[in-house]
């Protein structure tokens, strides 16, 4: 197989640096991942990075503009909305900035990347509206759904991406996750980082690790090694090619009954519950 070349955006997030991580095992992928500040641990694998404000558009065009060789492009930068996430999910002036970002990156890569062949990115179960009150979506979820109708980045995205394709011999894949895990040391979505800070402070009292509170909701989560691989499999697969998917690890579970593996696992007590 020819060597591609796969552009990485968002590359200090959880998503992005698992597609270094996954990318750089194999010989026949050269690496570049961008974003504004490295991710730590970097230097550990075979990539090129590049420091890049996707909201700089001038910065962006000095850049993405010389990116000639590039093949592939996995998008998995996000903005959020700072000191409100949960509202920042319904904010338009949030969901421009989202797509300006996106814009600000392949306008310009576009222009130069003459031998493109496909674009990833992903979007979540918010697509379906899990985030909203009222009117719901039939479970479970499926991708051949109607869109739910909300403003929400991810429409605004995939429907510049999908002008852009007209004419070209590209083509794109869309990944919906529901709550991502994994290793991306600073950065601000990983939730594992959240719960190990939480058991360094109980431990350090001597408390024992009590759940911090919360309905008892059904959930599922997805590695981003998993996500890592079907970006993969996506870049290359005729069956990926202008597809939706959803995709997790297939684990179903609840908060409260996980708790106490999780606090096994870091050699403490669950304790009882402590609703804060």
């Amino acid at each position: 197989m020819a060597r591609q070349k796969i552009l990485i955006a968002g590359a200090s997030g959880l998503v992005g640096f698992a597609a270094i991580r996954h990318f750089s095992q194999f010989d026949d992928w050269e690496v570049v991942a961008v974003s504004r500040r490295a991710p730590a641990g970097l230097e550990r694998y075979r990539a090129r990075f590049i420091p890049v404000d996707l909201l700089n558009q001038q910065q962006c065009n000095e850049v993405f503009g010389q990116m000639s060789d590039v093949t592939h492009l996995a998008y998995a930068a996000v903005n959020e909305k700072a000191g409100d996430l949960v509202r920042g999910w319904r904010d338009r002036e949030q969901m421009q900035t989202n797509l300006a970002m996106m814009r600000n990156l392949f306008e310009p890569l576009s222009a130069a990347a003459k031998n493109l062949q496909q674009v990833s990115f992903l979007q979540g179960t918010k697509a379906y509206g899990v985030h909203l009150r009222g009117p719901r979506l039939p479970m479970p979820y499926r991708e051949r759904y109607p869109r739910h109708q909300h403003d929400n980045f991810y429409w605004l995205q995939e429907d510049y991406v999908r002008g852009k394709q007209a004419g070209q011999r590209w083509h794109w894949t869309v990944f919906r996750p529901q709550l991502v895990i994994g290793e991306a040391i600073g950065s601000n979505l990983n939730m594992v980082a959240a719960v190990g800070a939480y058991a360094a402070i109980r431990r350090e009292a001597g408390l024992p690790l009590s759940y911090p509170g919360g309905p008892r909701l059904v959930t599922e989560m997805v590695d981003v090694d998993l996500i890592a691989g079907a970006l993969r499999w996506a870049a290359i697969a005729p069956s990926a090619r202008n597809e939706i998917f959803n995709i997790t690890n297939g684990d179903v579970c609840i908060w409260q009954d996980v708790w106490p593996a999780i606090a096994e696992s870091l050699g403490m007590e669950p304790g009882q519950p402590e609703p804060l």
